[in-house]
């Protein structure tokens, strides 16, 4: 049985190991940056089987007006079990219906994200980071 929290202590391996295993494009080399991603968050939502994390919802946001999902990952051994939109719905609640949820989708996932309610948006701009 999955078991969901925005309480549960993330480790920069676990979360490394969730980042490999879902197939997500981040540095889960680099533990020390991926230490700084969890730390800088302010919205942390997290799938559990037993003690093995098995997905992540890492977010910024004002409690106000904006939410930034930065990683929605789920171990591909998991996925297609409902985990990513149960992960989204935790963060929504948290958030609530006056702050919108935004995020910039890898070109796989751009079929999934409307599923789930998210409206394409053509407005958005970027400032890549350097490569890690």
């Amino acid at each position: 049985m999955i078991r969901y929290s925005n309480q549960h202590p993330v480790t920069a391996a676990e979360l490394a190991r969730v980042f490999k295993s879902s197939g997500i494009h981040r540095p889960y080399n680099d533990l020390e940056r991926l230490d700084k991603m969890l730390t800088g968050a302010n919205c942390i939502w997290t799938a559990w089987d037993d003690e093995k994390l098995v997905g992540i919802a890492r977010a910024l946001t004002d409690f106000s007006y904006a939410c930034y999902l930065s990683d929605l990952a789920v171990d591909k051994a998991y996925q297609k079990e409902g985990i990513g939109r149960t992960l989204i719905a935790h963060l929504r609640e948290e958030i609530g219906d006056e702050v919108a949820l935004i995020l910039l989708a890898a070109p796989a996932a751009m079929d999934y994200y409307p599923k789930l309610g998210f409206q394409k948006h053509h407005g958005a701009y970027i400032i890549p980071r350097k490569a890690f």
